[in-house]
Parts: structure tokens; C-alpha cells; sequence
């Protein structure tokens, strides 16, 4: 099948919303360490793992070894009967997560694992309400898109309520006037009271957050944002839900995960995505107070499956193995700085950001206006997909480049893809 036979018939057989990215969409057909090719043969650095999901690169032998060892000998037992893939994992995870998190629930997606946090935490204080930030993505469920705080995500009806948006910690454009994080007196923070004592019964379920806001641009908070914003929470009954779907497993830099750069306890905690290498995997890990609340009989049918569970205890071993937190806080760094000049060298870049391998630009037509720049943007693809790098986007204007390298790729992959970038941010300057 050609790569326009693919498009053609994605376009015709899927929904119509299941978008593609690029002007001539690419068609791959293997991956391979950091690297993908399309179906002509054409090699693309891969930039951003399928949103950060292949976390330590395509094919990884560690975690293919384990996929074929578990499907030879059981590849599905659902949660009725024991397995001691699951429970294995589910204890390595008690092991090594924050605080006293302790017993987990796993499921597939992000969507199902914010899901089920959500209900854990209503279940468990007999409250409704929760907090969500703007600019925030929490998954397509009816839930969990109600939580969103971006409108892209939103255009179904959504019959939700006790959900509630605060201010996000948007430093590069602080909704309360701070011109950068020197004069920051974390306002969007301490907001969450005011938006308590106004929009709930003045008690509330939880506050839920994005350790580092994804989707909305690789949002950064300022480092007592999360001590501020949880002590509001629990003064007002709310426990605290930690979404590391795409933080999680060492991208931060330094630490497993990323809320342990702020020096607080989730009593929820959510990931997905990288935990796997690519397999449909995620969890929801809770103190038992939380945990044994959750009431009646529940069931994810493919929550727990072994072959899933293989995958992530490979995944997760194969970085502590190859101590890729620490990887990601040195490769990090270099691409900040990378990033920092390239800030400098071209006026449309309005703001670099980021921690570890979670790294973003955002593109704007002016900086003292800071007008998005979509089209910036677009430029900047195409111009790196024909250098053979493959980008994500973000942002609820898209304008806003973000880059997912694998957790154990090393400078020279940093070279190569600013490189690329610098190219095209050329090629769109020209044109601004």
C-alpha cells in the first residue's frame, strides 16, 4: 500500500477528527531506536514518540524480549484471576512512587486513568467538586474533557459539573501581570481560594493538575507553585490528584517523577504514555485511605493485561538500568540552551521552555504583543520534515513547538534536531 493509498483511505474510512499532521501526511512503516521511516524508505529523527509514549526508543530489544517472552505464555487473564505480571508491577510501583502511594488500578489511556482518579477522589471525601487548570488535558471521556481547559478539546456537549478551571501557571503569559518569574508572587496559585470560596460549596473533591501542563505547551510551574496550590486544596477537604501522564518515568530530569521536583504528596497519582515504550498501559496509584474507599465491584477489561504489564516493568526497569532521569536532566539541559540561543537569534520565538527531555518554543508574530503564530509554526514542520525530523505542536492557538526526544537520546540527537529548526525558523522569519 502507498503512502497516498494510506492517507486516502484514512481520510475516507476514519472520523473525519482523527487529524494528521503536514500538508502530505507521512506514512510510517518502522521505527527503530530514535529513528521511524515512511513507507518510501525515508528516514525521520523522531522528535516526539508518538506524544512522548515511545519513551525509550522504537523496537527496544529490553522491552520487545519482554512482549514475545509474556505472549508465549499467556497474553490475557482480566482482573478476575491473579497475575503475577500485574501484581509485580503493581508493587514496584508502591516501591518507587512519592509519598505513600501505595495501591494501584491500571487501565489503558490516560483518559481511563484520570477517570478513575476522579471517581477515587469523589468516592473517597463524598465531595463533588474538582479543581482543573486551564490550558490543561485530562482526556476524551465526558469527564475528563470537561476537565479539560482547552476549548480544541471541547466542541461535544458535555452534560458534566463539579468541575471547576483555575488559573494555570502560564508564567510567559501570566494572567496576573508578572512580567517574568522574578516578580512572581504565584497569584494563580493562592486564585485557587477565591475560586473555592465562589464557584463550590466551599469544599471540594480534589485538586487535579498536570505536574507539567502537556498539551497546552510544556507549561512549567514556578517551584512553590504546587506547595501554594495544594495546601489551599487540603485546607478546603480537596485531596490531590498528580497527573504525570506525560511527565512521569524520568522526563523530568533528576527524579522518577516529575512532582518530586516540588517537594509534594499526591494522594492520587496518574501516568500513561511512556510507562509502556508504546504499549496501551497506564495506572492510577493511591494512599490506601483513598484506595480502599473506592466502592462497590469495578473492572477494566484489559486493565492489568499481562502482556501490557510486561511491557512496562521492562520499560521501567530498562530506565533505572540506564539511569535516564539523570540522562534527561544533562541532554535536558543542553537542549535549554540550545533552545536559549535560538530564542536569541530569532525575534518570532516569544518564549523557550521547559525541564528535561520536556522542551518547547512558542512562536509568536511580535513579541510585545505576543500575537500567536500559527503559521510560524507550519512553516517550521514542513521545513524539518523534509530535513528528516519529525516536531509536535501544542497550545490552544497551536503555536507552540514541543519536543519529546526518547529518555535515552543523547546530545548528538539534540544537534540534529536543532539543526532542523533552525532551518526552519529561518525559512519562517523570512516570511513574518
Amino acid at each position: 500500500m502507498s503512502s497516498s493509498e494510506a492517507v486516502r483511505k484514512h481520510k475516507q474510512y476514519l472520523f473525519p477528527a482523527v487529524s494528521m499532521y503536514y500538508q502530505e501526511p507521512i506514512e510510517l512503516v518502522k521505527g527503530e531506536g530514535d529513528y521511524v521511516w515512511d513507507h518510501e524508505g525515508k528516514k525521520y529523527l523522531d522528535c516526539f514518540g508518538g506524544v512522548l509514549t515511545t519513551s525509550i526508543g522504537h523496537a527496544n530489544p529490553v522491552v520487545v524480549d519482554a512482549v514475545i517472552d509474556q505472549v508465549k505464555k499467556i497474553s490475557h487473564t482480566s482482573t478476575l484471576y491473579a497475575s503475577a505480571p500485574q501484581s509485580n508491577l503493581a508493587e514496584k510501583l508502591a516501591q518507587i512512587s512519592p509519598g505513600n502511594l501505595s495501591k494501584t488500578f491500571f487501565t489503558s489511556s490516560g483518559t481511563e486513568a484520570n477517570e478513575t482518579a476522579m471517581n477515587a477522589a469523589r468516592a473517597a471525601t463524598g465531595r463533588m467538586d474538582i479543581i482543573t487548570l486551564r490550558h490543561s488535558y485530562s482526556g476524551r471521556s465526558a469527564q475528563t474533557l470537561a476537565g479539560c481547559g482547552q476549548s480544541n478539546w471541547k466542541k461535544l456537549p458535555l452534560p458534566v459539573s463539579g468541575i471547576k478551571h483555575a488559573h494555570a501557571p502560564y508564567c510567559y503569559r501570566c494572567p496576573f501581570g508578572a512580567k517574568d518569574n522574578s516578580n512572581c508572587s504565584l497569584e494563580c496559585a493562592h486564585d485557587i481560594e477565591e475560586l473555592i470560596q465562589c464557584e463550590t460549596s466551599g469544599e471540594i473533591a480534589a485538586f487535579m493538575a498536570e505536574t507539567i501542563i502537556g498539551s497546552g505547551g510544556f507549561m512549567v510551574p514556578p517551584k512553590d507553585y504546587f506547595k501554594v496550590a495544594t495546601g489551599i486544596a487540603k485546607k478546603y477537604g480537596g485531596l490531590f490528584i498528580c497527573d504525570e501522564v506525560q511527565a512521569a518515568w524520568g522526563r523530568t530530569g533528576k527524579h522518577m517523577f516529575g512532582i518530586s521536583h516540588y517537594g509534594v504528596h499526591p494522594d492520587i497519582m496518574v501516568s500513561a504514555k511512556g510507562m509502556g515504550n508504546g504499549a496501551p498501559v497506564a495506572m492510577t496509584i493511591a494512599t490506601p485511605e483513598v484506595a480502599d474507599k473506592y466502592p462497590g465491584v469495578t473492572f477494566a477489561t484489559y486493565g492489568g493485561n499481562p502482556v501490557s504489564m510486561a511491557a512496562a516493568t521492562a520499560t521501567i526497569k530498562f530506565v533505572e538500568d540506564n539511569n535516564l532521569p539523570e540522562n534527561c536532566a544533562v541532554v535536558g539541559a543542553y537542549l535549554g540552551e540550545k533552545f536559549a540561543a535560538l530564542k536569541e537569534k530569532y525575534a518570532i520565538i516569544g518564549d523557550a521552555r521547559g525541564i528535561g527531555m520536556m522542551q518547547a518554543i512558542e512562536l509568536v508574530k511580535d513579541r510585545k504583543t505576543k500575537e500567536h503564530n500559527l503559521q510560524a509554526v507550519l512553516t517550521v514542520f514542513e521545513e524539518t520534515k523534509k530535513r528528516g525530523v519529525l516536531l509536535g505542536r501544542g497550545g490552544i492557538f497551536g503555536n507552540i513547538i514541543r519536543t519529546g526526544l526518547m529518555l535515552n537520546a543523547g546530545k548528538d540527537k539534540v544537534d540534529e534536531m536543532v539543526e532542523a529548526i533552525d532551518a526552519g525558523l529561518a525559512l519562517a522569519s523570512k516570511s513574518n
